[in-house]
């Protein structure tokens, strides 16, 4: 299979904060990024400089989720056959 790895960036951030409690019925974004980390290895990094931006330190990160730099960005971009941005 393929390897699949997401980086989030500018509001993007807060969706891998851990302990949404949303109503009944809506999605739930941190269990949406928990399941492809946890059950099949997808790397999901997020923007240190946005996390800071917002407030949110690593240790509220949704589980599978982790700090990520720019750096990390830009290799992940270079390694990649093909780069979704929306």
């Amino acid at each position: 299979g393929e390897e699949v790895k997401i980086f989030l960036m500018g509001d993007a951030a807060s969706c891998a904060k851990a302990n949404q409690k949303v109503p009944q019925g809506y999605y739930n974004v941190e269990l949406m990024l928990q399941g492809p980390a946890t059950r099949h290895g997808v790397e999901v990094g997020v923007c240190g400089t946005c996390m800071d931006a917002r407030g949110i330190a690593d240790v509220e990160l949704a589980e599978g989720t982790k700090r990520g730099t720019l750096s990390q960005l830009t290799d992940w971009t270079a390694w990649a056959d093909k780069v979704l941005v929306f």
